[in-house]
């Protein structure tokens, strides 16, 4: 391989883990040794209970869907894109694949020669730990993504906050099995078949003669261990048992049980006395005892939606997801929890839309294929904030062509984004009154047209711009290329980083709303129209506190952090002198989300306006209490922007 292949091969590999972790020259023969694999769409790179090769593989460009086979036919359990490791049985366990591989677009491939690697796994212990987290989670993929917690598998990895109340309105409903069927490890497989079809389990626990858990074998494994694979039967069962079993307290509580399982990958988890491998079985509960009992739980949602390409269907699943965001936040469930959940959802929705659309547009589009884009998400749902099925802001991003091509391009994104719209309005979205859509050719451009977007806005401040910059600067990547959204956020903060006096000019628009209580400390309400007499939860008390966290987050130079909590929490740890403020501000944005929600819920709307009286004292004051770090804040912006100079 060329040395200018191979420096972009390891320039690509360097931003995603564990490739992150590597030095230069531990980075470079891994990158020397890839294989560059071209597959399209259609394709199949390895297929469920084959043996696994002597690669793992990193997804360059294009869309690979994870795929189990069952008796309804192909369901999805991962989808990878860029830079997505997967296929890392061949470097764990050399076992026979899980699951199928199969090419959704066409798509770019990096190979890594196992042995090329395992050097670097025993000498880098980030990069082992990185790929046993993985194994022991029993994951095919690996996400770069898990602190964001953008994805199903990773809304359920923080199981340190109160989830006590979970989804469950009686988790006692759901019985544990305690007579578990046992075997030793040199009992036959056909015996231990036997044994499962006797009992009618589908699962048998290998252990040791002081009844210690040495291994699990299921229904599943007979399948893709023996019966695929021509695995003599007669052989013991230690040789295709899942070992080392994942094993925890039963005394643990059923919701971190469900977590875990969640979070493992796991259909089923073995229960011992003090929660480890080497204490006695005391029983074992199956995904099959949990489903039962989570008619709308976030994994049986989300599993749904992927699985369904039904405009009806998605809309059902999504009218089910309110019902579960209800229960949540009349619970008090942690509002960041909340919020991720409904975030994966909504984004697996605009996920299905693209595919669908996409599909659709196949024919009379077929060189549109391999062009790279994006589909961003803005305002509340960029910043993965959006709780009700308000109006979604959002946009598309697209590579730029050569001139022969830009007004085909043109006209495939602007009904690529109009197909998008209609299927979140068909799924009970509310268009967006100024426009901002997908569905609109303005906001449908490619890299270039975006760049000069923003350069505009910042280098001329106009009241138009700055109103576009509070929804447009909080964009996020839903589906498609990241590399063109780093690209264009690369421009942004090169940008401000040339034109401080923005900032000022921001800092001004944020403080453009005054405080929420009037002077006799009451609700500053709408004087006239539909909605006098109610206070705009959003204008007077949410968007202040969203538009000081944007702020004082650009102002740091942080790249990468949309969502308001998150700000907070990072300008927490920028400015320790004023971490408490900015702790009490993110708790305040809590509460008001939650205050929206439940409104919006109740009242069947958007929940933007809210009847002072019609809140009871306990409600009046905590809504007044959120008022005080909006007030704080805004004299520290005033005072560090120097905006009484600065208006003059």
């Amino acid at each position: 391989m060329s040395n200018v292949i191979v420096k972009r091969v390891a320039e690509f590999l360097k931003r995603f883990p564990p490739f992150s972790f590597l030095s230069p020259s531990e980075l470079e023969p891994v990158a020397r040794s890839v294989e560059i694999q071209y597959l399209e769409s259609g394709e199949t790179l390895f297929r469920q209970g084959e043996a696994a090769r002597p690669h793992f593989f990193i997804l360059k460009e294009g869309l690979v869907h994870l795929v189990e086979d069952t008796p309804n036919g192909d369901e999805i359990r991962e989808v990878c894109d860029e830079g997505d490791v997967f296929g890392v049985l061949a470097l764990l366990g050399k076992r026979p694949y899980l699951l199928s591989s199969k090419i959704i677009e066409n798509s770019l491939i990096y190979a890594v020669p196992v042995e090329v690697f395992e050097k670097v796994l025993e000498e880098n212990s980030r990069v082992a730990l990185f790929f046993a987290a993985g194994f022991a989670a029993g994951q095919v993929v690996v996400r770069q993504d898990l602190s964001q917690g953008q994805k199903a598998r990773s809304l359920f990895r923080n199981t340190t906050g109160d989830h006590s109340l979970l989804i469950f309105s009686d988790p006692a409903q759901v019985r544990y099995s305690e007579n578990v069927l046992k075997c030793a490890p040199d009992t036959s497989i056909e015996d231990a078949a036997q044994l499962m079809t006797n009992s009618q389990v589908s699962s048998i626990v290998v252990c040791s003669g002081e009844d210690f858990p040495l291994g699990i074998l299921t229904d599943k494994d007979l399948r893709s261990k023996v019966v695929a694979s021509g695995f003599s039967p007669k052989k013991p069962v230690s040789e295709v048992m899942t070992s080392p079993v994942v094993t925890v307290k039963k005394q643990d509580g059923f919701t971190t049980i469900y977590l875990e399982m969640i979070r493992r990958r796991l259909h089923h988890l073995v229960l011992t006395e003090d929660g480890s491998s080497d204490s006695p079985v005391c029983g074992i509960i199956a995904d099959h005892d949990i489903f039962l009992s989570m008619g709308n739980s976030p994994a049986v949602l989300i599993h749904g939606m992927m699985n369904t390409l039904d405009v009806r269907d998605m809309r059902l699943i999504r009218d089910r997801a309110e019902q579960m965001l209800r229960y949540y936040l009349e619970n008090e469930i942690s509002m960041e929890f909340v919020a991720s959940v409904m975030t994966e959802i909504n984004d697996v929705i605009i996920t299905q839309a693209l595919k669908i659309s996409k599909e659709k547009l196949k024919p009379d589009f077929p060189e549109m294929g391999e062009t790279r884009f994006c589909f961003l998400s803005l305002g509340s749902e960029g910043r993965e904030e959006q709780l009700l099925r308000t109006d979604l802001d959002n946009a598309i991003l697209y590579q730029d062509v050569p001139p022969e091509l830009e007004t085909i391009a043109s006209e495939y994104f602007q009904k690529l984004g109009e197909n998008v719209v209609e299927v979140l309005l068909a799924c009970g979205f509310d268009p967006c009154p100024g426009k901002i859509m997908a569905s609109n050719p303005e906001w449908v451009q490619p890299l270039s047209v975006w760049k000069n977007y923003f350069s505009d806005w910042i280098h001329h401040p106009s009241p138009e711009a700055l109103m576009k910059v509070s929804i447009f600067f909080d964009y996020r990547s839903v589906a498609g290329s990241k590399s063109l959204v780093e690209e264009l956020t690369q421009h942004v903060y090169k940008e401000i980083g040339q034109k401080r006096i923005f900032l000022n000019f921001l800092a001004q628009n944020a403080l453009k709303n005054p405080p929420p209580l009037g002077f006799f400390k009451d609700f500053v309400v709408e004087k006239s129209g539909e909605n006098r007499d109610q206070f705009d939860i959003k204008a007077r008390a949410m968007l202040p506190l969203t538009d000081l966290a944007r702020l004082l987050i650009l102002s740091h130079q942080v790249v990468g952090i949309n969502n308001t909590f998150k700000r907070f929490e990072k300008l927490s740890e920028l400015e320790p002198s004023n971490a408490e403020l900015f702790s009490q501000a993110g708790k305040a944005y809590e509460i008001l989300m939650r205050m929206r929600a439940l409104e919006g819920l109740h009242q069947r709307n958007n929940g933007r306006y809210i009847k002072p009286q019609s809140l009871g004292k306990i409600q009046r004051q905590l809504l007044k209490n959120t008022f005080s770090p909006i007030s704080e804040l805004q004299e520290v912006v005033n005072i560090r922007f120097q905006l009484d100079y600065f208006r003059r």
